[in-house]
């Protein structure tokens, strides 16, 4: 997933994992077939099911939540890494993957209310250490804040940039709300698309063809999960519930007590224009300095190197964050303040 103001006037979806740079990803790490068929599917209160991988032995539970318009399959090169440490756990949110189509509005609240609900359901011993990518990464928060003797920790994965709106140029402003009503135009081609069973106009119009690295039988169950009217519906809410969440700045009371938490920040922007340049920085590093203030023992850890993709382009630094957090290097190494 690009970040949210490359992503407000993107027009592409991907047809497997959301996001096109993988720079430092060798073609010969392909995605496990496993990704080709559901894992076990969790059953919450309501009756929904939401698809849940795991791997691995151990306590605390690593828990890794996708970014937007991402399923489980985001996390194919950090899982089988973690899995070496202790338990991980990945899982498709509502509406994506192999998991049961949710309520509506599939907004912030409703995914932490899921969230809670699964991991509840599923049995995984709490407290978790939760891993969010992206959007992913609000969610993490978000349940931080709500149900903190269920996080152990906190991983943040380049959070997105909150709040920097009102500060772009006006004619960018103009260019970003006539991009977002064509791409509501095109979501909406594609949901008609799926529910006529249109694949043609599914595979030619609406995605994009799978990277190298993807199988055949990974791509075609990808593309089959895509071409339900529930996926379209799912990705229509939750991009209009992303243009509020965004445009908003972190709240300066936002707190997360005295949870651990490791904030990864790319340090490649990539697809950034030179007029909002300035602009988005000056957010980022504001939305970080307000994330790692929120908690009393926070880090940030910069990846040279990497797009907003952190996970794909650079595994092993989520690793070593998660290491940091399960006490597995020295003292010294543990989030100790900002």
């Amino acid at each position: 997933m690009n970040p949210p103001f490359v992503a407000l006037l993107s027009l592409a979806l991907l047809s497997s994992l959301p996001g096109a740079a993988h720079g430092n990803q060798p073609d010969t790490e392909v995605i496990a077939d496993a990704y080709a068929s559901p894992g076990q599917r969790v059953e919450l209160a309501d009756g929904r099911a939401l698809n849940l991988r795991c791997s691995g032995e151990g306590e605390p539970v690593v828990v890794l939540e996708a970014g937007g318009n991402m399923d489980s399959s985001t996390w194919y090169r950090v899982q089988p890494r973690l899995a070496q440490l202790t338990r991980v756990c990945a899982y498709d949110r509502a509406g994506y993957g192999f998991s049961d189509e949710g309520p509506y509005p599939r907004d912030l609240e409703a995914d932490v209310a899921d969230l809670h609900a699964f991991i509840r359901a599923s049995g995984i011993p709490t407290p978790v250490l939760l891993v969010g990518h992206s959007l992913g990464s609000n969610i993490v928060r978000r349940a931080a804040q709500l149900h903190p003797g269920m996080v152990a920790g906190l991983v943040l994965v380049d959070p997105p940039e909150q709040g920097p709106d009102d500060l772009f140029p006006e004619d960018w402003r103009l260019q970003v709300a006539s991009r977002v009503a064509q791409r509501e135009e095109i979501l909406g081609a594609c949901e008609g698309a799926a529910e006529a069973g249109d694949m043609d106009t599914i595979r030619q119009a609406c995605l994009r063809a799978p990277p190298p690295w993807m199988s055949e039988p990974v791509a075609a169950a990808m593309t089959h999960n895509k071409a339900k009217p529930s996926y379209w519906r799912t990705l229509r809410s939750e991009l209009a519930h992303n243009i509020d969440l965004f445009s908003a700045p972190v709240d300066a009371d936002e707190s997360y007590g005295s949870i651990p938490l490791v904030l990864l920040a790319a340090t490649r922007q990539d697809g950034v224009p030179d007029e909002v340049r300035a602009v988005i920085g000056a957010a980022r590093r504001e939305t970080h300095a307000r994330i790692l203030a929120a908690s009393t023992r926070s880090s940030l850890v910069e990846v040279a190197d990497a797009s907003h993709d952190i996970q794909l382009d650079q595994p092993d630094e989520v690793v070593s964050a998660v290491k940091r957090l399960l006490g597995a290097g020295t003292g010294a190494d543990a989030p100790a303040g900002n």
